[in-house]
């Protein structure tokens, strides 16, 4: 298998997964403003999914431009509740509204890679997860937040499946890596592929 790759993303979780599944990386994140990108993106209706998917390529596309014959591998995680891009808190008052949001319901998460080289996208996959939350009382999510680090919060949206958040749910039907921000089995056979 291809054994390095350059991951355009600061997040520790994705590079944990590339390490436990052998696949080295360097860092080198991609300092877009994803703010700027979703808003003009929704403005246009586009989707979580295609948000997701364009995040994911614009993060490649620019490391890869500077790197030139290296993959870089660029990701992005949504999460979609009803066609609603729901984007990672910025504070614990903006977590709570997003629990209170998701409390009961069913959402999906939304990943999205993207492998570029030299600036422009070789290949892309994107897989959701369905999660239903539990009917969570108010008392029960001002107790779920006060466990969470606000690294974790900030890091991960306002849950770490991994972690504290799967006592959140009642039903989760998707693969884990995928929650986790990264679907490591497709990019697996992709890099896979490319050898042969």
């Amino acid at each position: 298998m291809l054994n390095k790759i350059i991951l355009a993303s600061k997040s520790k979780v994705r590079k944990d997964i590339l390490d436990k599944n052998y696949i080295e990386s360097v860092v080198e994140p991609s300092n877009i403003d994803e703010d700027i990108v979703k808003l003009s993106l929704i403005k246009e209706n586009a989707t979580p999914e295609i948000i997701s998917k364009n995040l994911a390529e614009l993060k490649a596309n620019k490391v890869s431009s500077k790197k030139a014959d290296h993959l870089v591998l660029g990701a992005d995680s949504v999460i979609d509740l009803n066609g609603e891009l729901i984007s990672k808190p910025r504070s614990r008052e903006e977590a709570m509204k997003i629990l209170k949001k998701l409390n009961g319901k069913t959402h999906y998460l939304i990943s999205s890679v993207c492998i570029s080289k030299n600036g422009s996208m070789i290949w892309n996959y994107t897989d959701k997860a369905a999660l239903t939350m539990k009917n969570l009382s108010l008392d029960e999510l001002v107790n779920y937040l006060s466990k969470i680090s606000d690294e974790t919060l900030y890091a991960y949206n306002v849950y770490q499946i991994e972690g504290e958040g799967k006592n959140l749910f009642v039903n989760i039907k998707g693969d884990e890596n995928t929650i986790m921000g990264l679907p490591i089995k497709k990019i697996k056979e992709y890099l896979k592929n490319l050898e042969n």
